[in-house]
This record gives structure tokens, sequence and C-alpha cells, in this order.
């Protein structure tokens, strides 16, 4: 899918053809559309695919009339009912003309620009724009670590009182997500530095200030990752070992109860046996006898077991 975007003296508008100073946002593409924005602008139509693989690297490349910029941008996918975050490639082409931006899906990277909720945002400051994306996309991921890291404080709850695996496997997932994430800030962090130094894309002045700070957020970001990495693989040892203890409690509860349910089965084994001269056998209150002396018995053992904290 195409979309045409351009800031007029009113506020940003979608319009129909293509025109300079605009902004096209392709959206998953089709080969057709593809190979339309290559032809429309010289573009190598392999350049324009890069943004369409997952496993493509962030980098920076530069041609004669263009250059390619390709970063990694956070997204949630469903998996088995459950989200689960992952890393996508955003494809940032700059031409003399028009700035191209290429993603697998509909980002809400790049959905607030196109709601307008970014404030000095033009269409035709390119340099700027892309720094704007940068910013919103280190920001965003640092909104995804904020969730992740409520996610495994709930997952913590649930652990304490857990003999189960399901929510090891739920804090492997999100430390899989962690691993993803700063994989892809690191790269990202190398496009930076050479964004920094490149003659090929326009620097200004009053741009300088906010390219510090797309560094400085996306430095926070990866120090977030690493942290919350560091807590959740701490974590994982200490809740097995936890739900290996919850087990052993459980197991230490059902073997105090048989021993003791197995003394009136032992009592009443003994005086169900057929001979002659069983004690109290000939006694009228011999069966009430037995059953208050097994219950009495009982009792005593458990109240023992109890005292020792074996329940």
């Amino acid at each position: 899918m195409i979309n045409i975007y351009k800031t007029f003296e009113d506020g940003l508008h979608q319009i129909k053809n293509y025109e300079d100073g605009s902004w096209i946002a392709l959206t998953n593409p089709n080969a057709t559309e593809l190979l339309e924005i290559a032809e429309a602008y010289q573009i190598d139509v392999d350049h324009v695919k890069a943004a369409l693989d997952e496993e493509e690297r962030s980098r920076i490349e530069t041609e004669d009339t263009y250059s390619v910029i390709l970063v990694d941008i956070p997204s949630i996918e469903e998996k088995n009912g459950k989200e689960r975050y992952v890393t996508i490639p955003l494809g940032i082409i700059v031409t003399e003309k028009v700035l191209v931006t290429i993603c697998l899906e509909e980002s809400p990277i790049l959905k607030s620009f196109m709601d307008g909720r970014v404030r000095g945002f033009y269409t035709y400051k390119k340099t700027r724009f892309i720094l704007q994306i940068l910013y919103r996309n280190a920001s965003v991921f640092l909104q995804y670590l904020r969730s992740i890291d409520r996610k495994s404080e709930e997952i913590e709850e649930k652990l304490h009182i857990s003999t189960k695996n399901s929510e090891l496997i739920e804090l492997l997932e999100l430390e899989k997500c962690l691993v993803y994430f700063t994989t892809s800030l690191r790269a990202n962090e190398v496009v930076l530095e050479k964004l920094l130094k490149s003659d090929s894309i326009k620097q200004y002045p009053e741009d300088t200030e906010l390219l510090e700070d797309v560094i400085i957020e996306n430095k926070q970001a990866i120090e977030m990752a690493n942290i919350y990495s560091g807590i959740l693989s701490g974590m994982m040892d200490a809740f097995a070992s936890v739900i290996s203890n919850n087990l052993n409690i459980v197991m230490k509860t059902l073997a105090t109860i048989t021993i003791v349910m197995s003394i009136p089965t032992m009592v009443f084994s003994l005086f169900g046996m057929n001979f002659k001269n069983i004690p109290l056998g000939s006694n009228p209150n011999g069966f009430l006898y037995i059953t208050l002396g097994t219950l009495v018995l009982t009792l005593i053992v458990a109240f023992s077991f109890g005292k020792k904290d074996l329940f």
C-alpha cells in the first residue's frame, strides 16, 4: 500500500500524486508498488526490497542520487493467543525530491506522524524528519521495555505459588524478546554513529541537538534492555528453585497425610483378621472401643506431625 503525505501551510495532508517535498509511505507493498517507486525516483529495486526482509541488518548505504537507512523497530505479534515482542526492519530512502519509508506492517512510529501527533514535523525537512523517526523509534522501544517489565512482575507474583513450568516458559519468551531488543538497539546505535559522521545526508546546526537526544534515548533503551535481561535471567534461576521447592512441599504434605491415614488402615486390618480369641472380639462394645482408640492414636500422630510443621 502506498500513502503519500505532504506538509502545507495548514498542516499535513494526504495527497494522491507524487510531489517534491512529500513523504511516500510504503506499508507491506507488493512487487508492482516497489517497482513503481524504484522507477519513479531511479532507486535500485534491491534497496527498496531490503526493508521487507525480516533478517536484514541495520545499516546506511549511499548512492549517487539517494541514501538508504535501515533500522530495526519494535513490533508486537500474536503467538498462541499471547503478545510477543519482536523487531522488524524499517527502510528510509532519502532522495533529492522526496523521502520514502518502507515497512512490512503499520507501525505506531510512523502512525504518529501520519496522525499529526508529532510537533515540528515537516515532510520537506528530510534530515529532521529522519531524526524524528529515529527518536520516536527509541521512545517506542522504551515504552515496550516498560511493558515487558510489568509483565515480568505479573508472572513473578504467579511464580510464588506455582508448581508448573508455564510461568517459567513465559519468562523465557520475555527474555528472548529482550535479546532481540538489545541486538537491534545496538545495531541502531551503529547507524546513529555513522549518521553523525556521514556527509551524504545534509546536517543542519538546528538538528544537532535532536541527533544528540536520539543517541541518548537509544543508549537509555540499551541500558534498560540490559538491566531487564539481567533481572529476568536471575529471576528464572531463582524461581526454577522456587517451583522445585513448592513441589517438594506438596510431596511432603502428601507423604504426611499418607502416614497418618495408614494408622487406621493397619489397626482395622489387624482386627479384621479371621481367627478366634481376637482382642475385644467377645465384647459387645469392642467395635466402639477399637474405633475410638484408633481415632485417638491418629489424632496424636497428626498433632505430633503438625507441631513439626510437616503439614
